[in-house]
């Protein structure tokens, strides 16, 4: 029992470890594929980001839309 006891604690030391260094989201990285996905899924159905979002798995409209309004004020 003390065993499981312990491998309980460590799996929940993992998961609370996962976080970053407490810096914060600058900028959301975002793969290749997902950068041409939304792209091209902004061109068929615009500023629907909770459509775009439920294409990408893990990913939020808030997360998207944050990504493309980023981008297209760094473009300009």
């Amino acid at each position: 029992m003390a065993d499981s006891d312990l491998s309980s604690r460590d799996a929940t030391t993992s998961v609370d470890s996962r976080g970053d260094d407490g810096q914060g989201p600058k900028l959301l990285d975002f793969s290749e594929d997902e950068e041409t996905l939304i792209a091209r899924m902004y061109t068929l159905v615009g500023q629907r980001w909770s459509l775009i979002a439920g294409r990408i798995p893990g990913r939020t409209a808030e997360e998207i839309e944050k990504y493309w309004t980023s981008r297209c004020s760094n473009s300009e």
